[in-house]
């Protein structure tokens, strides 16, 4: 009880509120007969009541109300929420909306695929091959040839690290195409961010905006797969495409894609087998060999890292490579290493480029866009750590037994 109230004693009590609330007063009388019933409360008024505020009718005084804002436009996925919402509550979706959204979904996933990869009666993706090959060798004026490349494209990297490591910056000019929102390869305006003749930019050439009005320049025209690497004869505006691949490309380099664009169960177990088969052979045959042609770095080697350089960041994941990662083989990934540290390699090695050319451009496979982390065995100090692999070559070899 509060000081200013009293206590309550004797046959009859007395209690005082606080000074701020009504005052009540109870009469000390006995309990009254059910017959006689008499009102033992009485409430009286608050004796200093507040005065009601004045309002004042001068004009000065009154404002207009704030405008109230105005409501923010409902996004896709709002909208989205409240069918959902008003369709089926928080339960799942029923049974038929997900057999008719699975239906188009796949019908439209294997439109997609035709166009996309190609395949065969039993669901194998089927490259198309190219209709333009290097017709033999020859020994064009400085400047003579143009190469086009995209940097996610393996084969495009390949051609990179050639020019780089044979000295050819000068003598080969390059134009980098980024991916267009159709997956085709288009140029931008603005050089992309990193600067260099790396970077995606505009087309160095013809000033074509991308790379299928390239194709179209040829005498005769082109009405088919735009692909890079791309060399183009700036003489005889024709293009001729180097096949790099004769190595190990089955197995290994279009081994990954066709276990990622297989449109079958049986295809995709065929591939995945034949590929891992393939690594476990090299891993093998890399356990003595520093390279796959003795201690010398080699075209079949620079075919083969392209592959593998790109193998944990995209096709483990994207293209269900997965019985093993990269990291998971230590000859071969030693021996990525060991490339990669080779002066001049590493500066054709964008992996952002090359994650986002996978993850947010190839639909069909990643619908909803969804770039994953980069793995922390591909940090710039990590492929930098020492690889050990000098002590595979013949020289080293011989002095140790000598």
């Amino acid at each position: 009880m509060s000081s200013s109230a009293s206590s309550c004693g004797g046959g009859g009590c007395r209690c005082s509120l606080p000074s701020s609330s009504p005052s009540i007063s109870a009469a000390p009388t006995p309990f009254p007969s059910t017959s006689k019933f008499k009102p033992i409360l009485t409430i009286k008024p608050h004796a200093t009541a507040p005065a009601i505020p004045k309002i004042s009718l001068d004009p000065r005084n009154f404002h207009s109300p704030a405008p109230k804002p105005e409501p923010e436009p409902a996004s896709s996925s709002s909208l989205l929420a409240a069918l959902t919402a008003l369709l089926w509550g928080p339960s799942l979706p029923p049974g038929l909306l997900v057999s008719t959204v699975r239906s188009a979904w796949t019908a439209a996933w294997r439109v997609m695929m035709s166009q996309l990869a190609p395949s065969d009666p039993s669901g194998r993706y089927a490259r198309p091959a190219s209709r333009f090959r290097l017709a033999g060798p020859s020994v064009p004026r400085p400047g003579g040839l143009h190469l086009y490349v995209g940097l996610p494209c393996p084969w495009a990297h390949r051609a990179l690290v050639v020019r780089a490591l044979k000295g050819l910056k000068e003598a080969v000019p390059v134009s980098v195409a980024s991916p267009g929102a159709d997956s085709s390869w288009e140029f931008r305006d603005t050089p992309g961010p990193g600067g260099g003749d790396l970077a995606p930019g505009r087309n160095r050439v013809n000033r074509r905006r991308n790379l299928r009005e390239v194709y179209g320049l040829r005498r005769g025209g082109y009405s088919g797969r735009c692909t890079v690497p791309m060399l183009w004869d700036v003489d005889r505006n024709d293009a001729e495409i180097e096949d790099w691949n004769r190595v190990i490309y089955p197995r290994v380099n279009n081994g990954v894609y066709r276990c990622g664009f297989a449109q079958s169960q049986e295809a995709y177990d065929a591939a995945v087998n034949e590929l891992f088969c393939t690594l476990d052979m090299l891993d093998d045959h890399l356990s003595g060999s520093r390279y796959l042609c003795g201690d010398r770095l080699t075209l079949a080697d620079v075919c083969l890292f392209t592959t593998l350089v790109r193998f944990d960041l995209v096709y483990n994941v994207l293209f269900k490579c997965t019985k093993k990662k990269l990291v998971e083989y230590p000859n071969l990934h030693g021996y990525m290493r060991d490339i990669y540290q080779v002066p001049k390699v590493a500066a054709t090695c964008d992996f952002d480029a090359i994650m986002d050319g996978y993850y947010r451009f190839l639909f069909p496979l990643n619908p909803g866009n969804i770039k994953p982390a980069m793995p922390s065995a591909f940090t710039r100090d990590a492929l930098f750590e020492p690889h050990g692999r000098e002590r595979l070559s013949s020289q080293s070899r011989t002095l140790v037994n000598s």
